[in-house]
């Protein structure tokens, strides 16, 4: 259960490290949503790099921001120029390549990632100027989380009724759902819950949801407008 909070300041405020919102805010933000959907247990990380960033990441200081992102830095750590001599004293193995993710935007990273128990972590995500971000792939998962209202993804059973129960439980809790999105992988296996809710997600709630018979992981990211952590 993790829980990553996100101020609409880290990205469109004045305050980052580095050249370009796009090359630098943006790849560091994608990157610490990749380190949540890991729990934040990096071990081993390979960021494949499409288009603009494949060409341009080492001059705009890309590579640097996405090392620090899956470090949990923010977008305005003086420590992000020396993320990779940071990440080599924490024992985080970081490797970068150059793919072609077709029908991508032009500035997109996948982000795979090892933890310490060898469980294996995807992210694509897109930085779309500006500090903007759009993730569009979690764990295999059709996704589009543009990282400006909280969200919740929660990993459960196929099962009926189990889309019900955490409706019906964030209608309890005074939850606005905003926008919502189902995927699986294949009928009556594995499926993933998308919820962008107008309201944050507390602890509780977050237990709450944990709680429902099928649902086997839940993790909030809540993007707060107008509000600096």
């Amino acid at each position: 259960m993790i829980v990553i909070e996100i101020s609409i300041f880290e990205v469109l405020g004045p305050i980052m490290i580095g050249p370009s919102s796009s090359h630098t805010a943006g790849a560091a933000k994608i990157a610490r949503i990749a380190r949540t959907v890991a729990n934040e247990d990096v071990k081993r990380v390979v960021f494949g790099l499409h288009g603009s960033f494949a060409k341009t990441y080492k001059g705009h200081g890309t590579d640097k921001a996405l090392v620090a992102g899956v470090l949990g830095m923010k977008e305005d750590d003086e420590n992000i120029r020396n993320s990779f001599t940071i990440a080599e004293l924490n024992g985080v193995d970081y490797q970068f390549r150059e793919i072609d993710l077709t029908n991508a935007h032009d500035n997109s990273v996948l982000i795979e990632i090892i933890d310490s128990n060898n469980k294996y972590h995807k992210v694509i995500g897109a930085s779309i100027g500006g500090g903007r971000i759009l993730i569009t792939n979690i764990d295999d998962f059709e996704v589009e989380i543009a990282a400006e209202n909280p969200v919740i993804i929660t990993r459960n059973k196929d099962k009926k009724g189990v889309i019900s129960e955490i409706t019906s439980l964030l209608a309890q809790n005074n939850i606005n759902i905003a926008v919502m999105r189902v995927s699986r992988k294949e009928k009556g296996t594995e499926a993933s819950t998308i919820i962008e809710t107008d309201d944050e997600i507390s602890h509780a709630i977050i237990d709450q949801l944990s709680q429902i018979e099928y649902v086997d992981d839940v993790k909030v990211m809540n993007f707060m407008d107008n509000k600096a952590l």
